[in-house]
């Protein structure tokens, strides 16, 4: 008697490639301001250029295209309106029941710093591709490499940012920041990066290790 055949999840990052671009695609049209939409689009468009080609030799886990899909996709809204304009009023109610004011500050717009913590996500494929391409024999040194790594990526990126404020010098410049006052943002930006990635590994960092094939 034949097995049934388990369902072909070889399409799964198509799928979302595609969402990505139909999301992308209706955003374009009319942002609030397109200097900081290109601003804010391009490391994402360079980001899925780079998977789309490398994906013949290498494929991650559906779980890891899922993750960084989704802070994709989100980061894209936040290039459409500019970060610090989302409409995130519901999202920012309920922020405010968590009582984490220093992070999620009551009466700002907290959609960056949201953003900020789905950038963890990152920290996931990364310690995948160390560990699977076997640059590490131990699980946890990829993990700890995944949240060094993104820790890194978390301190360039705030760089990159004030550059741009400093070379644009007008309104463009403040909402690529996005700073809305806090003359701690960009220590706070870095910090919840930080937290994501250890969140991404307490939630599906078991996932890392392969399961042992079946005897047959």
């Amino acid at each position: 008697m034949n097995k049934k055949k388990k369902p072909n999840k070889k399409y799964f990052p198509l799928i979302l490639l595609i969402a990505y671009l139909i999301e992308f695609t209706i955003l374009a049209f009319n942002p609030y301001d397109r200097s900081v939409w290109w601003a804010e689009n391009i490391p994402v468009l360079i980001t899925v250029l780079f998977l789309v080609i490398t994906y013949r030799w290498f494929k991650f886990s559906n779980l890891a295209y899922f993750l960084m899909g989704i802070f994709l996709m989100y980061h894209t809204i936040g290039g459409h309106f500019t970060f610090e304009r989302v409409p995130f009023d519901f999202f920012d109610n309920l922020l405010a029941k968590i009582h984490l004011n220093f992070l999620f500050p009551i009466g700002r717009n907290n959609f960056d710093r949201v953003g900020h913590y789905l950038v963890g996500v990152f920290a996931y494929p990364l310690a995948e591709f160390f560990y699977r391409k076997k640059l590490v024999s131990k699980l946890w040194v990829a993990i700890i490499f995944g949240v060094f790594a993104l820790g890194f990526w978390a301190a360039f990126y705030e760089v990159v940012e004030m550059i741009y404020a400093i070379s644009d010098g007008g309104v463009s410049g403040q909402s690529f920041l996005g700073s809305q006052g806090d003359i701690w943002d960009a220590q706070k930006d870095m910090l919840l990066d930080i937290l994501g990635a250890i969140t991404v590994f307490v939630l599906f960092g078991r996932y890392l290790k392969p399961k042992p094939k079946r005897k047959k």
